[in-house]
């Protein structure tokens, strides 16, 4: 599984009986077991997988959270009671954490979990607000329960420090990651002033960039189509690999995948440092981005298409002229439908 969990605690965020927003803190972190390392586990899995996520580092108007996560960070690599350090970081962010909803007027209740772990020789920390959803059990006996459990697919507010980049190369201002959430909303209102972050790469508009500057590096080349297909595929699986393993992709690396004029000393590392735009050395890749080195697609007033791009100029085709697409090879689904809206259109 390649992690290791040091510390992990919950809290829970909810109202008093005067109506008022309270932290209900655990009196100490969970012990070590193997159902805590799987949940680890789907967590940083959950979080990785969420499209649109932002990077950034912590600003100099909000170090409240910095301070207290620093102080941890000198008990445990001076092995003082490493556990209760982070037991009280982490009642103290939970408390830094009620006040930016007080400060936002926002009202989120949910439990608050912290997971400090170390996966592929890199040490994170992890904070979400998560919900529970209920779910049915049957037992041995084939009878029937409810019960709950945290909901990670629905996770939107979380948060993901990288701790060694932290440690090692804090100017690089990345060692921050963040779920922006659903529609473009961004939870800095009130989950990035509690951990007082900064926004520094749109981890969204580095992917599209990059996407269109394959498209763009791919045209100058020399290539037939069923090359620049095969070289599209070549970035997709690269990008889904980074996806998985939760790693960012390297332009350098990706250059590798791609072909290059080995006399002139030019690859697509060189052609992305010429941009007008520029494109950041490295970046988590967004799932979303995937599907457009596979597929053209969109949508409006009242149409929507989707297809390979290997099907372009063979059995799609667009005039630009006339703003026309034309699909040679209804898929059957489709032209039965069509095929039964026409006869009956015809009759009536």
């Amino acid at each position: 599984m390649s992690m290791q969990v040091h510390h992990f605690v919950v809290h829970q965020i909810g109202m008093d009986n005067n109506e008022k927003l309270t932290l209900v803190p655990r009196e100490a972190c969970l012990s070590p077991s193997l159902a805590l390392d799987a949940f680890c586990h789907q967590l940083n899995h959950s979080f990785n997988s969420k499209p649109g996520k932002g990077v950034g580092c912590f600003s100099d108007d909000n170090q409240a959270f910095a301070q207290s996560l620093r102080q941890f960070m000198r008990a445990q690599s001076e092995e003082t009671e490493s556990d209760a350090a982070f037991h009280g970081f982490s009642v103290e962010a939970g408390t830094l954490l009620i006040k930016a909803l007080l400060d936002t007027n926002t009202v989120e209740t949910g439990f608050l979990v912290f997971a400090h772990y170390e996966y592929l020789a890199t040490q994170y920390l992890m904070i979400g607000l998560l919900n529970t959803r209920e779910h049915i059990e049957v037992n041995s006996a084939l009878e029937l329960s409810s019960k709950e459990h945290l909901d990670l697919a629905r996770m939107q507010l979380a948060v993901k420090l990288d701790l060694t980049q932290l440690s090692i190369q804090p100017e690089q201002n990345r060692y921050i990651s963040f779920i922006k959430g659903r529609m473009g909303r961004k939870v800095s209102d009130f989950f990035m002033q509690f951990v007082g972050c900064e926004e520094q790469v749109d981890v969204k508009q580095q992917n599209k960039l990059l996407i269109s500057s394959v498209d763009e590096y791919l045209s100058t080349e020399v290539l037939d189509a069923s090359e620049k297909h095969q070289h599209r595929d070549q970035v997709k699986d690269y990008m889904k690999s980074k996806h998985v393993e939760g790693e960012e992709i390297s332009i350098k690396e990706l250059s590798a995948h791609l072909p290059s004029d080995l006399a002139n000393k030019s690859d697509f590392s060189v052609f992305v440092e010429n941009l007008e735009t520029p494109i950041e050395p490295s970046f988590a890749p967004d799932p979303s981005a995937l599907r457009q080195l596979a597929k053209f697609s969109g949508q409006g007033g009242g149409v929507s298409v989707a297809f390979d791009r290997k099907l372009m100029g063979e059995r799609v085709h667009y005039d630009v002229n006339t703003d026309t697409l034309t699909i040679k090879g209804v898929p059957p689904n489709l032209k039965d439908q069509l095929t039964k809206a026409l006869k009956s259109h015809n009759e009536g």
